[in-house]
């Protein structure tokens, strides 16, 4: 087995484009309980999406490849990805204004 292959990381994201209004957060959260991260995900008010993504590191580097595109209606200009502390967190949630 790998050296650090089941380490737990912590990633904080945003997402640039036509991300709001395509399914955007849906299917991230769809994607995120298929690959059993934790945390979540909201709209934010300058047209941009935030995600906290918590698991796994190979896992967690399958979901940002997934956020660059998107769900199909979804048009991806940016992917920003900052380390993030670990939290405890049981599930993956959407976040609603």
């Amino acid at each position: 087995m790998q050296e650090g292959k089941m380490t737990k990381i912590g990633r904080r994201c945003f997402v640039a484009g036509v991300v709001q209004g395509v399914f955007y957060r849906h299917g991230t959260k769809e994607q995120a309980d298929s690959l059993g991260l934790t945390g979540w995900v909201k709209n934010l008010d300058d047209g941009r999406v935030e995600a906290l993504l918590f698991g796994e590191e190979d896992q967690v580097v399958t979901m940002l490849e997934w956020l660059a595109v998107g769900p199909d209606r979804a048009v991806v200009t940016s992917l920003e990805v900052f380390e993030a502390d670990l939290e405890p967190a049981t599930s993956f949630e959407i976040v609603r204004d």
